[in-house]
């Protein structure tokens, strides 16, 4: 395969690493050829992007920044052949190399098998042929989903050589729209925190403060798309692990309305009682480009039995002046830092002048999202995830506190799911007088390592499991940043089905504010 593999600079080598003269490379000086690619790579990525990438004023100049256009922006470029995909992907490379060894985001990195493809999707762009919307564009792929041909661990021990031999249904689609896949990105074991950090491959840095977590559980996909080494990744959301990473990282991210988009490929796979928690999504810098990438992976597979044909709206269409917006700073169970809640607020003022109407209201007894989402999320006693260490092979293991959970006894049960669905349209008729929620997304901007670990910290990740245990689609964009110098973003949540609404107030909060901003790597 010609694989890299990654470790963070505290971990010795893995001993599986490949031999080859780019497999060995971890964290050392770059070798000649690696300055010879980077420059060829980046001197055409430069030369296009001032054109027409999206690019922040804040960004820094220079041939990294151009790294950061959009994936709508790269796409353009290289089907006008301004920009070829070789180019890119080098480019993207060599972005990797620099700042993983400081992240630990990325750990696994395929590059001859890139550069092979990126120089095939040249081939065809010269002879006129498009491979889809995403044509020579590259792309990192959560650890938790199937690559064939390509290492893919789920974060646990027992999958540590494990090659699938087809790829998860997303990944199959983001590949047959011409994406070219650069390698994995890190993720907690079987995508069971939110802190990235396992066995395996170590654990993940936050670009903006190397002492903080980038969230998970798809906290490596959110830290290497926001430093500028992969235009976009796939995350999976069971209690907010799209969203919490894009929040810490300062990108944006959707989780879609259960049902959307097909599991089939992951490592915690759909079925089970709370089968609507959890949902794969994209993380990216831009909301233009959650646009572009979302409807490229929606739809049933005849795979798993939780997606089903739902229609699709265009956010285009959304009448912004009809919206009416509710926003809430505090959910009644952690209340926010203050920066945190000055954003939410700064967001609700900034487009109040753009809907119809802008409320500080939260749906009565919101609350209990937090008590009935947690507590349906370890309903069995961990004996899922049990099961899913005994297939595995794993052994030695980080998820104690999921196997050894009491079971909520029989009886107990069918009260919680009762109550489950009348919160559930308790939720759904707020919906009536709103089309949308405006809240924050974590009750802190990114924390430090270990905060996940004391015993009251649960309750600040209430905001986003809340809209895993709605069902309903949640996005998050950058609204603004802490005195740390942290990101903050802003939650948005719609009624099922209304992706187009959550979308479109995202794009508009962005235009607004100021979005992405590069952290300081």
């Amino acid at each position: 395969m010609n694989d890299e593999r990654y470790s963070s600079r505290s971990q010795a080598p893995r001993p599986d690493a490949a031999a080859d003269d780019e497999a060995t490379w971890r964290g050392g000086p770059l070798t000649r050829r690696d300055v010879i690619r980077a420059t060829a790579g980046v001197s055409l990525v430069s030369g296009i992007a001032a054109g027409f990438g999206r690019r922040s004023d804040a960004q820094p100049p220079g041939a990294v920044a151009d790294l950061y256009s959009s994936v709508g922006a790269l796409a353009e470029g290289i089907r006008r052949g301004e920009l070829s995909s070789e180019a890119l992907v080098n480019a993207c490379i060599a972005r990797i190399r620099a700042v993983d060894p400081a992240l630990n985001a990325v750990v696994r990195l395929s590059p001859d098998a890139a550069v092979t493809r990126a120089r095939e999707a040249d081939a065809a762009a010269a002879r006129g042929e498009s491979w889809g919307p995403l044509h020579g564009v590259p792309m990192t792929i959560k650890d938790s989903l199937d690559t064939a041909g390509m290492i893919s661990t789920g974060g646990t021990l027992g999958r540590a050589s494990y090659v699938p031999a087809s790829d998860a249904t997303v990944v199959a689609r983001l590949r047959g729209a011409g994406a070219v896949l650069l390698g994995k990105t890190n993720t907690p074991e079987l995508t069971l925190s939110f802190e990235t950090d396992n066995l395996v491959h170590g654990r993940t840095n936050n670009p903006y403060d190397l002492r903080r977590t980038p969230g998970g559980s798809s906290g490596g996909a959110a830290a290497i798309v926001a430093a500028g080494g992969s235009p976009f990744d796939i995350g999976s959301d069971y209690a907010g692990s799209i969203r919490v990473p894009a929040h810490f990282c300062g990108i944006a991210g959707i989780k879609p309305t259960a049902g959307r988009v097909p599991r089939t490929g992951h490592a915690f796979p759909f079925g089970a009682l709370q089968d609507s928690y959890q949902q794969l999504g994209p993380l990216a810098r831009y909301v233009d480009d959650l646009i572009l990438l979302l409807p490229l992976i929606v739809g049933p597979d005849h795979v798993d039995p939780g997606v089903v044909e739902q229609p699709w709206r265009d956010h285009a269409a959304v009448d912004l002046r009809s919206l009416r917006v509710a926003f809430h700073v505090d959910n009644g169970v952690a209340t926010p830092e203050p920066s945190v809640r000055r954003a939410v607020e700064v967001a609700a003022r900034a487009i109040a002048p753009d809907v119809l109407a802008v409320e500080e209201r939260r749906p009565a007894g919101i609350e209990l999202g937090f008590e009935i989402g947690f507590a349906l999320a370890a309903w069995d006693g961990g004996s899922a995830v049990r099961r899913l260490l005994a297939e595995a092979g794993t052994r030695e293991h980080t998820l104690q506190r999921f196997t050894e959970a009491a079971a909520i006894p029989s009886p107990d049960l069918e009260p919680l799911i009762a109550r489950w669905y009348e919160w559930r349209s308790r939720m759904l008729s707020f919906m009536k007088d709103f089309d949308v929620i405006l809240c924050p997304v974590n009750a802190h901007p990114a924390v430090p390592h270990g905060f996940t670990a004391t015993p009251d910290s649960l309750a600040a990740f209430s905001y986003t499991v809340t809209f895993n245990a709605t069902g309903w689609p949640a996005a998050v964009v950058r609204a603004g940043t802490s005195p740390e110098g942290l990101p903050i973003g802003v939650q948005i949540a719609a009624g099922p089905g209304r992706e187009d609404l959550v979308l479109a107030v995202a794009k508009l909060i962005e235009s607004r504010l100021d979005g992405f901003q590069p952290p300081p790597l």
